[in-house]
This record gives C-alpha cells, sequence and structure tokens, in this order.
C-alpha cells in the first residue's frame, strides 16, 4: 500500500487540490494565482538568505581584517607611558586565555612628501613581538618588519598610504608631529595641548603591507618601538597588546583582567577589548541586519497574504465538494484541514525553492557579484567608503533554518481565514443552484 493511501482523508484531498490536472478557465486562474504566491515566497526567501548571507560575509570579513591589526585586548596606563611593561605583561600571561603580549608607542601626526599631505597613526613597535599579537608580518607586500630597528628611522606604511604619497621602499619622507605629549595617539585621543610646537621627523620607507582594511592601508605606520618614541617624546610604551587563544572572549578576559590586576600600579591600568574599538560600526552592522530582516520579511508576507485571495476563491469554487463532504460526514474542523493543508503546501513549497535558490546563490557570490561587474562596467563597493571591494559571503544554516521556518508559518498563518470560512458552509445552500 503507498503512503498516499494511509494518509488522512484531509490530506489527500488538499493535496489534490493543490496537484495541477484538467482545469477549467476559473480553475487556471486559481492556479497561476497559486504559482505567484509560490514565486513571490520563493523570491523573498531566497532575497532574505543572501542578503543576510553578505551581511554576515562583510561582517565576518572586515572583522578579520580588522583584527589582523588590532589586538584583542590592549593595556593602557592612564599616566601615559608604561615604563614596567614587562611586569604587566607578566601579570597579564597568567590569565589562560592569553597566548602573547607586545608594547607599543601610539602617536598622530601628518606624513608630508612632495607637496602631499596625510594624517596618519605611527604604532611603534619591537617586530619579534609585533608578530605574535598581529599579522602585519605576514601582510608585507615589500619590505620587511624586521627592517625596523632601533636608531634606523624605518617605517613601513599601509599599501593605500603608499599610494596615496607616490613612495616606495627606500625613499625618505617627513612626519609632522605635535610637541611632546604622552597623550597624543588613539590610546589617549585628548591628543596634544594647544601650547606645543610642530616638530617635524624623518623617516625611511622600508616595507609595505596590505592588511586589506582600507582603514588601516590608509592611515597606519609602524615604526621601532625606540624611534617612535623618541619622535613623539614619550618616555616608553604606552601600553601592551594582547593575543588570545579565541578573540571572542576578549571582553571576559579584559573584565578578568580588570579584576584580577587590581593593585599596585594596576590602579592606573585601563582595559580595552577590540570590540570596543569600533564599537559604532558593529553596532551598526547588527542594527542593519535586524532592519533588513525585517523588511524582507515583510515581502514574505505580502506573498504568503497572496495565499487568502487564492484559498478564499477555490472555497468558493468548491463549495459543491465541501457541502457533498458534509452530507458524507466530514466535520467542519476536518473541512478546515482540507484548505489548511492546500495552503500549507504551497507555502511549504514556496519556502523550498527559496532556501535552494538562496543557497545556490549565496554559496556562489564570488563568482556571480564579479561576472555581473564585468558585464554592467560597475563596481557594487568602494573601498574608500566600504573597506573592502569584493563581496563576501558567509552562508549560515542557522539563518536558512530561520528564514524557511518564517516563511512557512506566514503561510500557515495565511490559511487560517479561508479554512474558518470553508468550515462555516451549509450544505443545503451550497447544493441548492446545482
Amino acid at each position: 500500500m503507498s503512503i498516499v493511501h494511509t494518509l488522512p482523508f484531509e490530506w489527500l484531498v488538499g493535496l489534490r487540490y493543490t496537484r495541477a490536472g484538467k482545469r477549467s478557465g476559473r480553475n487556471r486562474f486559481i492556479s497561476f494565482i497559486s504559482l505567484i504566491s509560490v514565486a513571490g515566497i520563493a523570491l523573498g526567501v531566497a532575497a532574505l538568505i543572501v542578503v543576510l548571507s553578505v551581511m554576515n560575509g562583510f561582517q565576518k570579513e572586515v572583522t578579520d581584517r580588522m583584527l589582523s591589526v588590532l589586538a584583542h585586548v590592549e593595556i593602557f596606563d592612564v599616566r601615559g607611558s608604561m615604563p614596567d611593561w614587562r611586569a604587566v605583561e607578566r601579570d597579564a600571561a597568567r590569565n589562560p586565555e592569553v597566548v602573547a603580549a607586545a608594547p607599543f608607542v601610539e602617536a598622530q601626526g601628518m606624513l608630508l612628501r612632495d607637496g602631499v599631505m596625510k594624517p596618519v597613526l605611527m604604532r611603534g613597535v619591537l617586530p619579534a613581538l609585533e608578530a605574535k599579537v598581529s599579522d602585519v608580518a605576514h601582510q608585507m607586500k615589500q619590505g620587511s618588519l624586521d627592517s625596523l630597528t632601533p636608531g634606523s628611522m624605518n617605517v613601513v606604511l599601509g599599501s593605500a598610504l603608499a599610494a596615496a604619497l607616490d613612495v616606495k621602499v627606500g625613499d625618505r619622507l617627513a612626519m609632522l608631529m605635535a610637541g611632546g605629549d604622552p597623550g597624543a595617539g588613539l590610546s589617549n585621543p585628548g591628543g596634544a595641548s594647544a601650547t606645543s610646537m610642530p616638530r617635524t621627523q624623518s623617516f625611511v620607507v622600508s616595507g609595505i603591507f596590505e592588511a586589506g582594511h582600507y582603514e588601516f592601508d590608509s592611515a597606519l605606520v609602524f615604526a621601532h618601538m625606540d624611534d617612535a618614541a623618541r619622535a613623539a617624546q614619550v618616555g616608553g610604551p604606552l601600553g601592551v597588546r594582547l593575543r588570545l587563544r579565541d578573540l571572542h572572549q576578549a571582553p571576559r578576559v579584559a573584565s578578568e583582567l580588570r579584576r584580577d590586576m587590581v593593585g599596585g600600579t594596576a590602579g592606573e591600568l585601563v582595559m580595552r577589548d577590540w570590540s570596543q574599538v569600533n564599537t559604532i560600526w558593529f553596532a551598526a552592522v547588527q542594527s542593519q541586519k535586524r532592519m533588513m530582516f525585517i523588511i524582507l520579511t515583510l515581502i514574505i508576507a505580502v506573498a504568503a497574504f497572496n495565499l487568502v485571495s487564492t484559498l478564499v476563491m477555490t472555497v468558493k469554487d468548491k463549495q459543491a465538494d465541501i457541502a457533498i463532504l458534509r452530507t458524507l460526514g466530514a466535520s467542519p474542523r476536518s473541512i478546515m484541514k482540507i484548505f489548511m493543508v492546500q495552503g500549507t503546501l504551497v507555502g511549504v513549497l514556496g519556502a523550498a525553492l527559496g532556501v535552494a535558490l538562496g543557497v545556490m546563490v549565496a554559496l556562489n557570490v564570488d563568482v556571480i557579484v564579479p561576472a555581473i561587474e564585468r558585464l554592467s562596467g560597475v563596481q557594487f563597493l568602494s573601498k574608500e567608503i566600504y573597506l573592502i571591494s569584493e563581496i563576501p559571503s558567509d552562508l549560515r544554516w542557522r539563518d536558512v533554518a530561520t528564514i524557511g521556518a518564517v516563511a512557512v508559518l506566514l503561510a500557515f498563518f495565511s490559511t487560517l481565514y479561508p479554512s474558518w470560512a470553508a468550515a462555516r458552509v451549509k450544505p443545503a445552500e451550497a447544493l441548492r443552484y446545482e
């Protein structure tokens, strides 16, 4: 015996109403409206899957590129310098999540080259230790991070910055810096005092790196920590950068370090994890994802509610069938189930097609988008605005399951009123004119 014949009669009748067969003109029109509902649900589901996958990919790609340069946790000394940074490193290393630490100096300035001036952030590092807390050493396009030796006054520039200044390895350039103020740099946004006089320091380009993140490639300069401290006129490192086993544990680790390092000099220490560096950007991405989910879900809802008109017309067309079923003993509840099955099957079919289409597109965005860009001659993303130039995709099956479930639920709720109306059909009145 086949599975179909073992189904309850409500499912059998609902499946029959859903399938195409010999149809009158009215039935063909109802079938067309039903197909439109399926197509609308499928397109809405596919669009939502693709958009969320691209936004997830965008967030992941930008975060990964940011963290290739940023530390997972940074520890600052509110007094401006941290001469005993090794003691801080030893205290931080007691946390099992901390795998590496490196001191740094930060100072803001203006790079000058043949009349071109660019604002930059100079970060003084120890190359051997910096390679343990960031990926800059592996992102070198020209030269080497090891070229940053004490007293050499060498610098490593981002690729976009080097292009803007039209410099290459071996070229000399000047940096205009504010007067000696240990508060200069991102670690202390207060900057130099208004009374300090600007100074000019000469540097030699010894390398060019490319992190793939325009903000860093266009404004970040690396120098040896001793040279950066001398140029910024600070007494030593401004803080310590930490690399963790799991970057997602950074907020918890920062909180633990803040608690465990209380006492002694720790009273002057401030901890900042990577999620706090670009808080506004991360909050904006999350807000955009929520709004896009709501907006595109409304598109699915519009397509799902087309089922209402489809089922209402089906109920009108099948009144004689409903009356016959009622006279044969079918309950109003059974009649209601028939049309709920029909509408829900349309929703399931649309959701399934949409999931298949959305997953296929999301997994091939890296092929589809470049092809469209070549054909249209238009670049969708500008590095200067969106930080990256390629559209990434990160398909998450949890999102796919949620979207599919929402589409089916909306289709199910769309069947309630027409099904209730079918259950209220009176057999005598329905058969009067048959």
